[in-house]
């Protein structure tokens, strides 16, 4: 999925709504909040994203672009599986910690049957996208379809529980049991 070519404006508009739902999901966002956080009119927001479900669509494609960046090709031979799941972690565990707001398709994916359809649809598409990427990622193994879908839904799980518990160190916590799976 190739990211595309939005004005600086556009950018700061997503930023800004990228963090609110983050922070609280789809309904946290309003586009008066988004032209305040911005400083432009709400009426300049609907110029760029005319509907809720456009920005929420966009929102969640430059995500998954930015983070299926972050992990990098799911294949180069220079690496393991070993490494390459070490980097997924990392993202997690990044989202949580340092940023200080969970993956924004964990938030999503929780309230993803009252979401606008188009949105709904991208946040499944992130999912099969990152699916994807890390059966891609542990090689030529039997079980790595199966393998990748319980990666992924135990770092979507154990963030869920960080949030919950406040204890974001579950995610590193965690870690070492998933590699495990990996040997």
């Amino acid at each position: 999925m190739a990211e595309k070519n939005y004005s600086e404006k556009a950018q700061e508009i997503l930023n800004a709504a990228e963090l609110r739902m983050r922070q609280g999901g789809f309904d946290a966002v309003s586009y008066r909040d988004l032209a305040a956080a911005v400083g432009i009119k709400a009426s300049s927001v609907h110029y760029h994203f005319p509907q809720k479900a456009d920005l929420g669509r966009a929102v969640v494609e430059r995500y998954t672009t930015k983070l299926l960046a972050f992990l990098g090709p799911p294949d180069d031979p220079s690496e393991s599986a070993k490494t390459r799941i070490v980097r997924l972690c990392a993202a997690y565990q990044h989202a949580l910690i340092h940023e200080e707001v969970p993956c924004l398709c964990c938030v999503l994916g929780a309230e993803s049957l009252d979401l606008p359809s188009v949105v709904s649809e991208a946040v499944s598409h992130f999912f099969v996208q990152m699916i994807d990427w890390t059966e891609q990622a542990l090689g030529d193994r039997s079980d790595a379809e199966a393998l990748a879908k319980y990666l992924i839904s135990t770092l979507q799980g154990t963030m869920i529980t960080a949030l919950t518990l406040k204890q974001p160190q579950l995610l590193q916590d965690a870690k070492p049991y998933l590699l495990r799976l990996i040997d």
